[in-house]
């Protein structure tokens, strides 16, 4: 039974990785495909999940085991909900209008290491010595990439490095958002924290789109609204059921093992949908950044598989 449940563990965890990687897939094929901005896009994927967050929101609420949120509690995870999925998101998606697939995931994978970081300026906490080879391992996996796709793009070095720097920006904004979070959870309960986050950033994104776009959300491509939909389902949603069930089964641990196939998945996803090239330099470059990961998460409790 032991063997049969982590089969079962493995299995989920491995479903909602390839899930998550899948969205800058999604993102890529909007922009490719149609003029869609990437507020737009953010938009439409966050009024789609909004849909599901809420009611899960409320009924966590209405249990009858519930703790009410104090006010200073409720503008804290606005705070942080906004800062991990409405301004890391919106990075993002900038930033994947000049960078592949591939690199984005890449520097996305790195924010572990900026958990660290913030963690030893903000709580003084102390790192270690596998944890600084942690850090070295993954920058040095970074440029290892880095320098593939300066290769590739000779052309058009500036809108990289403007891409790149956006992704950047959002690892470091969603590792303030883990640490900001791993405060709050133990307070108010993780999938009632998440649904509220989640929610407040939608909003966020939501009074963004209204007062810097004149957009109309009825009058899109169809492959707009269906990217939006499968981002929020199959990229967001779903997944993030799936990954804290097998947090439950095989726990955190095996799960942040089992969830650095991410960063490869997004590779190979690419390859086959968006045609962006694998070179050897980018799978040299992945197994440096996947190693520093492993040996940051294994023993310890950051979540690994931002949405």
């Amino acid at each position: 039974m032991k063997r049969r449940q982590f089969l079962i563990g493995f299995a989920i965890c491995f479903v909602g990785a390839i899930c998550f990687s899948s969205k800058a897939i999604l993102v890529k094929l909007a922009y490719r495909d149609t003029s869609i901005d990437s507020v737009t896009l953010l938009t439409l994927r966050m009024v789609f999940s909004l849909p599901f967050f809420i009611p899960s929101a409320l009924f966590l609420s209405g249990k009858k085991n519930n703790i009410k949120f104090t006010s200073r509690e409720w503008l804290k995870i606005a705070f942080v909900g906004c800062l991990g999925y409405y301004v890391s998101s919106l990075l993002d998606f900038i930033g994947l209008q000049y960078i592949s697939a591939g690199m984005e995931r890449l520097i996305l994978f790195i924010y572990p290491t900026l958990v660290l970081l913030l963690s030893l300026i903000i709580y003084k906490s102390k790192i270690n010595l596998r944890q600084w080879l942690a850090i070295a391992l993954c920058y040095a996996g970074l440029v290892i990439a880095f320098s593939r796709e300066l290769f590739l793009k000779e052309n058009v070095h500036d809108e990289f490095y403007l891409g790149a720097l956006a992704i950047f920006a959002c690892a470091f904004t969603y590792a303030a958002y883990i640490v900001g979070s791993g405060r709050l959870i133990p307070l108010v309960g993780a999938a009632k924290f998440n649904s509220y986050a989640m929610s407040f950033a939608a909003f966020g994104v939501i009074i963004h789109f209204v007062v810097v776009t004149h957009v109309s959300l009825s009058n899109l491509p169809m492959q707009v609204y269906l990217c939006s939909a499968l981002m929020a389902v199959i990229a967001t949603v779903i997944p993030s059921y799936l990954v804290s069930e097998a947090i439950k089964r095989i726990g955190a641990n095996n799960t942040a093992i089992i969830s650095s196939i991410g960063p490869i998945s997004t590779i190979f996803q690419a390859f086959i949908f968006l045609g962006e090239p694998v070179s050897f330099l980018q799978l040299v470059g992945t197994t440096f950044i996947l190693t520093g990961v492993l040996l940051i998460s294994v023993k310890g409790k950051i979540k690994t598989e931002p949405l």
